[in-house]
């Protein structure tokens, strides 16, 4: 396979292997792998030198459909790394990622923790001798 022809996902892979893996923790990691997963499952065959700003944003698109607001950006700020360096290595001709719309799911309503739900005046305080 030509370097030039190579797919996004194939590239995205290497990139996390070469500038991800020993340099943050693995809970990070395992987000830039679960964002592997998702470019596998929506842009399968998206080669690396086709990625333009129109594609990149439907991809954000589909990824919204499913995800709330922040976790698209997030998504998003994990793809960026790998295609500004695609674009510095002259795999991309443009920033595709400039100007970028982040959509998403509304949030889900959150639940109030138990001890934020409970009123401070339901305690009564006892001063401690001294």
């Amino acid at each position: 396979m030509q370097k030039r022809s190579k797919l996004f996902v194939d590239y995205y892979e290497k990139w996390i292997k070469m500038y991800k893996e020993g340099a943050v923790r693995k809970v990070t990691l395992n987000k830039y792998h679960l964002s592997l997963k998702w470019l596998k499952l929506l842009v399968p065959n998206l080669k690396t030198t086709e990625i333009t700003r129109n594609i990149y944003q439907q991809l954000l698109n589909d990824y919204a459909e499913l995800h709330e607001k922040q976790t698209t950006m997030d998504f998003h700020h994990q793809l960026k790394g790998s295609i500004l360096d695609a674009v510095d290595e002259g795999l991309i001709t443009n920033d595709p990622t400039r100007k970028v719309i982040i959509k998403g799911r509304k949030p889900k309503e959150k639940k109030d923790k138990i001890l934020e739900s409970i009123s401070i005046t339901n305690f009564t305080f006892q001063s401690r001798p001294v």
